[in-house]
């Protein structure tokens, strides 16, 4: 079983490489990096510069470890301490910053195609405030002539199993029940339903693309560099 990487490993490389004797392919592999990246940081090559990381400090490493590691160019490190992850468990849901301006469209879609949900249980699916969801719903909003209902799972604003979760609990209080749907509506949800669902599916797959194409562009730039200060040294 692969041990796991740094929480930061780019960080813990470039400080390893710059206080440590380890090899860059002891580096890369306990950092789960290309041994590419690493040369790229100890030459000043890299794309992007990087704040060195201790991983003493943070227990992942020991000195003695990277003792054993720099007498010994084929030892291959070993987490000390693995990291632990950092989760909410309190307070409202965060939403960064680039999605913050999408939160009036997904009250509005709430609003329109959810009235059972109560301005509680919106707040707290998309992490906003009584006054806002009142202001989109009377119309009082300072950005209302923008504002266009939308999906808040399709804008990242919340998950779809929230979303029915929610829906199901709200559904459940107010004593809504599948059977009073009628036909044409239950038909027209299905439909859209079909519709959000193929445009997050194409939506994450350009995501997906996209993250590959410029990872694959990072690794190729790595190269060239380490290919021309190769040539540069034999010249």
């Amino acid at each position: 079983m692969a041990q796991p990487t740094p929480l930061m490993p780019h960080a813990t490389a470039s400080w390893l490489v710059d206080n440590t004797a380890l090899s860059f392919s002891q580096i890369a592999e306990f950092c789960g990096l290309h041994i590419l990246e690493v040369q790229a940081m100890a030459d000043d090559l890299a794309s992007s510069k990087y704040t060195g990381r201790d991983p003493i400090h943070s227990g992942e490493l020991t000195h003695d470890e990277i003792e054993r590691g720099q007498a010994d160019p084929d030892y291959v490190l070993q987490m000390q301490k693995a990291p632990t992850s950092v989760s909410r468990t309190k307070g409202p849901r965060y939403t960064p910053v680039s999605k913050r301006q999408d939160k009036p469209d997904g009250i509005a879609w709430l609003l329109r195609n959810h009235p059972e949900i109560s301005d509680a249980q919106i707040g707290k699916l998309i992490g906003t405030t009584r006054n806002t969801i009142a202001a989109v719903r009377d119309r009082t909003h300072w950005n209302i002539q923008n504002i266009q209902p939308k999906d808040p799972v399709t804008l990242g604003l919340c998950s779809q199993r929230e979303l029915d979760a929610v829906v199901a609990k709200a559904a459940k209080k107010a004593g809504i029940t599948e059977g009073a749907a009628t036909p044409d509506s239950s038909s027209d949800k299905e439909k859209l339903i079909e519709e959000l669902r193929a445009e997050r599916e194409a939506q994450a797959k350009a995501a997906s693309e996209a993250a590959q194409e410029a990872e694959a562009a990072a690794w190729l730039e790595a190269k060239r560099a380490a290919e021309a200060e190769e040539g540069a040294s034999e010249a």
